[in-house]
């Protein structure tokens, strides 16, 4: 297996070269297309980002597997993948609002090893390797030790579709009165990031994809977090269980919810969780 620290700090530093021009670009409205919605953004800078990136991967480690958001692939052989989003909360950068963020995440075998997320705006840069912790611009980071619901700061997002954010809208009725207070920040990558060094206790979000995660979930991890899915049991599997560690990205899926917490905090924001109904198809 390849040393996890050397991905990383690859990863830093790639995502640090793309960092000044995004903190440039911020608040531009050109080039601004949508994909699966009206408010599903995509600017042309997510693509210069992503070019940009998994250019510089693919220069520094030819035989690694690349998935990128918006389209790029590169195959590989070595069995490390690498999976990158470019600008994770396109909407907040398009409107020069805080909470976007770069996410580069590398995994051997669906195993995952290392993870940086990149904040342009405020100049920090969260990273983790796989037994080396995860730091916040190179110091030691970890989870809350809130272990009170009732006291608990969770962040939380909002999928794309009418119908999904009323349903979600719907789960806030019954979350909000029982945690401390609920952020709604616009980017999985930097929430997930947030969990990892204790700016909130707790997140939560159903529909990610592998890139919204990939970095994030080391972070977490080896901050002294868990990260895992919560989502509808699967009838053609016997073992089937509502929760489960996120082992493997291709876990998931449309339905699936990702939560992540300190390990004294996950089972209670979990089951009220399921209480709302937030595993439940919309």
């Amino acid at each position: 297996m390849p040393d996890p620290q050397v991905l990383r700090d690859l990863a830093l530093e790639i995502a640090r070269e793309v960092a000044p021009e995004l903190r440039a670009r911020a608040g531009r409205t050109s080039g601004i297309r949508t994909k699966s919605s009206h408010t599903d953004l995509v600017s042309a800078t997510d693509s210069w980002s992503e070019e940009r990136i998994v250019t510089r991967l693919n220069e520094a480690r030819p035989y690694d597997e690349i998935v990128s958001e918006e389209g790029m692939r590169v195959s590989g052989t070595s069995g490390v993948r690498w999976l990158v989003d470019p600008i994770d909360g396109t909407t907040n950068f398009v409107y020069g609002h805080p909470g976007f963020s770069i996410s580069i995440g590398a995994e051997v075998g669906n195993e995952p090893i290392a993870g940086v997320v990149v904040d342009p705006l405020l100049d920090e840069a969260f990273a983790a390797a796989r037994g080396a912790g995860a730091t916040r611009n190179g110091r030691p980071i970890r989870v809350s030790l809130q272990t009170d619901l009732s006291r608990a700061l969770v962040a939380t997002g909002f999928g794309y579709h009418p119908d999904r954010r009323r349903r979600q809208a719907e789960g806030l009725v019954e979350i909000l009165p029982r945690v401390g207070d609920i952020r709604r920040m616009g980017g999985a990558a930097l929430d997930l990031a947030y969990v990892a060094c204790g700016r909130v206790d707790a997140f939560f979000e159903r529909g990610l994809a592998t890139w919204d995660v990939a970095a994030g979930r080391v972070l977490v991890a080896e901050a002294g977090g868990a990260v895992v899915n919560l989502s509808l049991p699967r009838p053609r599997h016997e073992d089937d269980r509502l929760v489960r560690p996120l082992e493997d990205l291709h876990d998931l899926d449309d339905d699936t919810v990702v939560v992540a917490a300190g390990p004294g905090f996950i089972g209670q924001l979990t089951e009220l969780l399921i209480q709302a109904g937030a595993h439940e198809g919309a």
